[in-house]
């Protein structure tokens, strides 16, 4: 394929998806991502997109939804990697909300496993994924059904969400920053999930590497109230990526990075030597607002807990550094 060809067909993908992975424009164009890094660069001296994070999006700073059947197909062995993790924080009998988006639902395929859950959701997908479970009870909210991600909003869905309390939200976006937090580019998707935070003790955002840097219209959740992310291992050469996680963490967000599998047919390139996927994070002292241990529900790590703050830092500085 031409270099023309190349930037046509990319420039026809962001167009269609607003926002697309550098990883995934090199599975789909058949290139390496150093060649795709080169177009995404002439197409951004063009004007016709902005570079992203490992990725390009439409240009003006802000990025629009795509829909789900291309969401569906973005990303997946990350997503698989980071819903593998992020259900490894569910215990047994626990009431939990669970917001709308393809990452939630792979989460949601998981927790059929887990007994005596109750799972408060106003996704279609998520609910559906929880059918047939014997041992975990779905509730959905009211609301008026939105096609494109399959997800219930409005003023429904949020009346139905008052005077809830569980032990904690899981939810994805559009985009994450230190700055604004979790981002969303539905006025009432962004509304309904604000709902769902309110009824949460604590919150995790899921949320893979193409979305850290991204900002999109609606705030969801500000950064002080994110209690966890839950994400994938950064490429090397991402340096927005790895820059974004290290902010989260100074703000005190933990941040639980999950590996994704390399031979899934994504276009995932694999760890170099010597690199480990690290699975959890923590960062020392709770944050204003936050749970204190002991006084009420509380995450559990998935690895590492013991370690000194000057040693948790390090390893999301080193994150940053790679």
């Amino acid at each position: 394929m031409f270099a023309a060809e190349r930037r046509q067909l990319i420039l026809e993908m962001v167009r269609a998806n607003g926002a697309v992975s550098l990883r995934e424009l090199a599975r789909v164009v058949q290139t390496s991502e150093v060649t795709v890094r080169r177009d995404v660069r002439a197409l951004e001296a063009e004007g016709l997109l902005d570079r992203r994070h490992g990725g390009a999006v439409l240009p003006g700073g802000f990025t629009r939804e795509s829909g789900f059947p291309q969401k569906s197909h973005l990303a997946t062995a990350e997503k698989t990697a980071i819903a593998d993790l992020a259900a490894s924080l569910v215990e047994e009998g626990e009431a939990i909300v669970v917001g709308a988006g393809t990452t939630t639902q792979e989460l949601a395929r998981r927790l059929a496993r887990v007994p005596g859950l109750t799972v408060v959701t106003n996704s279609l997908l998520v609910a559906q994924a929880l059918a047939h479970a014997n041992r975990v009870e779905v509730v959905m909210t009211g609301g008026t059904l939105r096609g494109s991600n399959y997800a219930l909003v409005g003023s429904g869905a949020e009346q139905s969400l008052q005077g809830l309390r569980v032990s904690r939200a899981f939810l994805s976006g559009s985009g994450l920053t230190a700055e604004r937090g979790l981002s969303t580019s539905n006025m009432l998707s962004a509304s309904v999930d604000r709902a769902l935070v309110q009824a949460a003790a604590e919150v995790v955002v899921l949320a893979d590497h193409t979305k850290l840097g991204t900002d999109t219209m609606f705030q969801t959740v500000p950064t002080d109230l994110i209690t966890r992310l839950v994400t994938d291992e950064p490429p090397a050469h991402d340096d927005r990526a790895a820059t974004e996680l290290q902010a989260l963490a100074d703000q005190g967000v933990q941040i639980a990075v999950a590996g994704a599998s390399a031979s899934s047919g994504t276009g995932g390139d694999p760890l170099p030597a010597g690199r480990q996927p690290r699975r959890d994070v923590p960062l020392p002292g709770p944050r204003r607002g936050q749970v204190v241990p002991g006084s009420g529900p509380q995450l559990r790590s998935a690895t590492v807990m013991g370690e000194q703050p000057q040693a948790e830092r390090a390893r999301v500085a080193d994150l940053r550094r790679r």
